[in-house]
């Protein structure tokens, strides 16, 4: 059995997930979305990644990015490697993709700031 709190949405369900026979049983949700999330953080537990990259600017040695999706739970380290080797030489805005596709996984690594961009 593992005891777990839900992050779906702001009632932060204690959840107690347990594996049968292939099975997953869920007690404790308040909805559905509590079962989906207890059988995916015990399948194949998903995270986002936020960080930031440095750059060459003076102004702005670094600038916020974040994954545009989640990413396996076990690959978090991984990424994190990936991000530290990019240094931004061109000004980038929110959106912008740094890392197209990162690792295979399906989510780009993309600025969350304009800051950079606006400065003059």
């Amino acid at each position: 059995m593992k005891e777990m709190t839900c992050i779906v949405c702001p009632n932060g369900c204690v959840l107690k997930a347990e594996e049968k026979e292939g099975e997953i049983r869920v007690a404790g949700n308040g909805c559905r979305r509590g079962i989906d999330f207890a059988v995916s953080e015990l399948r194949c537990p998903m995270r986002t990644v936020c960080s930031t990259v440095r750059t060459v600017f003076p102004e702005m040695p670094v600038v916020p990015v974040r994954v545009s999706c989640e990413i396996p739970k076990d690959r978090i380290f991984d990424v994190m490697k990936e991000i530290d080797r990019v240094v931004l030489k061109n000004r980038a805005g929110r959106g912008d993709v740094l890392l197209r596709n990162v690792l295979g996984l399906g989510a780009d690594v993309i600025v969350t700031s304009s800051m950079l961009k606006n400065a003059v």
